[in-house]
């Protein structure tokens, strides 16, 4: 993980704040060196999604700071990746 030049704790929040964008509005404004990042983590809870089982749901929202997001990300984002 990089370190963008932020303290442990404001950079694991800025990570799920941008995932969370990301999900929620489909597309974020963010440097590359950042959405590398977002991205491995985004790539993850699509992943844990794809279960569609309690655990994986709540280890999503551990991750995922909103609620309604995590299930249309259940619901809508992650059937679409179904056969990845």
């Amino acid at each position: 993980m990089r370190k963008l030049g932020r303290p442990s704790g404001h950079r694991k929040m800025m990570m799920k704040n941008l995932v969370t964008s990301l999900f929620k509005h489909g597309k974020i404004v963010t440097t590359e060196t950042r959405a590398k990042e977002v991205r491995r983590d985004a790539e993850k809870m699509i992943t844990l999604a794809k279960k569609n089982d309690l655990a994986s749901r709540r280890l999503v929202l551990a991750e995922v700071l909103d609620e309604t997001t995590v299930k249309e990300l259940f619901e809508k984002i992650a059937p679409k990746y179904q056969d990845r």
